[in-house]
């Protein structure tokens, strides 16, 4: 993870600034003043656009919903409002910002809690610079990002709504083709449009339609929303590819 002027003020950083950041806009919210400025300045330093900073949860939500920046970067445990908590009144006021969870716990339940309350992705603080540039790239495409079995537990609270409703069987999606279905259940564990045309045989152009047509049906505007879709209808999701 980004240290305390790992980047900042070197040539290097600002000649290698990444051209795909360049037109990414951010907000940060820690409340802890070194980590916060150490992310802004990375970020900044790789050529994202760090539209405002927060220390509290409140500011956090009044600056993203000010802002409406790509992605808010926020910290779980924040006073005021919590992060998932930031994550729920964003999504309740349908701001179509994407949120990237950076916490320093790792805990099962804080992780869920979290993606239930609206988050894309969720990281540790141990992860490196570069996995979190990459991680903040990857949530402002609308991916979801996990540190390193952090995927493989919220495919499992997946799998454990779909036992726990076996008694009482799920509604069926007739809004959807089987091809639709089945690339729902690919997103909905996580998976990439890269990842889920590789494994399916078809074009990422195919895969991105597919994904915009189920957007439509269902009525929905993120792939937050249909993991949601999938969490509840219990879906039998699909195993992603190993490596």
């Amino acid at each position: 993870m980004p240290q305390q002027g790992s980047s900042a003020g070197t040539d290097a950083g600002r000649s290698g600034k990444d051209a795909a950041a360049e037109h990414i806009r951010v907000v940060v919210a820690d409340d802890h003043p070194m980590w916060r400025d150490a992310v802004a300045r990375d970020l900044a330093d790789a050529g994202f656009e760090v539209v405002a900073t927060a220390d509290d949860g409140r500011s956090a939500l009044a600056r993203t919903r000010a802002t409406v920046p790509d992605v808010l970067v926020v910290d779980l445990n924040l006073p005021g409002l919590s992060g998932a908590e930031v994550c729920a009144a964003l999504a309740a006021a349908e701001v179509p910002t994407r949120i990237l969870i950076l916490s320093a716990s790792g805990d099962h339940q804080d992780v869920l809690e979290a993606v239930k309350a609206g988050a894309l992705g969720y990281l540790v603080k141990s992860a490196g610079r570069e996995e979190f540039l990459a991680a903040v790239r990857a949530t402002a495409a609308g991916e979801p990002v996990f540190t390193a079995g952090l995927a493989g537990l919220v495919l499992g609270e997946f799998r454990r709504v779909k036992a726990a409703g076996r008694a009482n069987p799920t509604r069926p999606v007739p809004e959807l083709t089987d091809r639709e279905t089945e690339i729902l259940k690919y997103v909905a564990t996580g998976m990439g449009y890269k990842e889920i045309a590789a494994t399916l045989f078809l074009s990422h152009r195919t895969v991105q339609n597919h994904v915009q047509n189920i957007f439509g049906k269902l009525q929905m505007h993120n792939r937050v929303e249909l993991v949601r879709f999938a969490m509840e209808r219990g879906l039998d999701l699909a195993d992603p590819p190993g490596p």
